[in-house]
C-alpha cells in the first residue's frame, strides 16, 4: 500500500483552483486632454502588462493593486475600491507547472510619478492610449477591458489634479 501512495504523489497534480491577483490600471489625462494608460513589461517574458501581484496581507484589493503599481511602475495615486474588470491568464511557476490566475483590475488615477521605485530598471514603461494598450497586451480579456476603459464611467472615482512631476508630465512639460 505504501508503494501505491508513493506512485500517486509522483503523478502530475490535478488542475488546481485558480489563484487571485490584483492589478492596477494606472491612467492619467495626457497633454491634449486624452486618457492615457500606463503599461509595463514583465520581468521574464518582457511582454506588455499592467502592474499586478498576489494579495498583500493586511491590504484590501484596491490598495494591494496600488502597492504593485508603486513597486513595479513607480506611480502613486487614487485607486478605486471596486474592480473595473477582470481577466485570467496562465502563470508559469518556478517549478515548471502553470497556475491559472484570475486578476481583478482596479483603476488608479496617477497623481505622482516617482524618480525612484523598487523595480526601477527591471521593466520598461509606456504611457499609451487605451486603444494602443489593448493592441500591446496578449490577454484577450485585458485587451477588451483596455479598449472600453473610460475613467468618466468608473464608479467611485472623482478625478483629481496630479501633483509635482506627474502634473508636469501630464501637461507635457517634463
Amino acid at each position: 500500500m505504501a508503494t501505491k501512495k508513493r506512485k500517486e504523489r509522483l503523478r502530475p497534480e490535478p488542475d488546481r483552483e485558480p489563484r487571485t491577483q490584483y492589478a492596477a490600471l494606472p491612467w492619467r489625462t495626457g497633454p491634449e486632454g486624452e486618457t492615457e494608460v500606463l503599461l509595463i513589461t514583465s520581468r521574464e517574458t518582457r511582454r506588455w502588462v499592467v502592474p499586478k501581484g498576489w494579495p498583500i496581507k493586511g491590504l484590501k484589493p484596491g490598495p494591494s493593486a496600488a502597492r504593485e503599481a508603486y513597486e513595479e511602475a513607480g506611480v502613486r495615486g487614487s485607486v478605486t475600491s471596486k474592480a473595473v474588470g477582470k481577466y485570467a491568464y496562465e502563470k508559469l511557476l518556478a517549478n515548471g507547472r502553470s497556475q491559472h490566475v484570475r486578476v481583478f483590475v482596479y483603476a488608479l488615477q496617477v497623481l505622482e510619478e516617482l524618480d525612484e521605485w523598487p523595480e526601477q530598471g527591471q521593466r520598461e514603461k509606456a504611457w499609451v492610449s487605451p486603444a494602443e494598450a489593448a493592441e500591446r497586451v496578449r490577454e484577450p480579456k485585458l485587451s477588451q477591458l483596455l479598449k472600453r476603459f473610460d475613467w468618466t464611467h468608473v464608479e467611485g472615482l472623482a478625478p483629481r489634479k496630479p501633483k509635482g512631476k506627474a502634473k508636469d508630465k501630464a501637461a507635457g512639460r517634463a
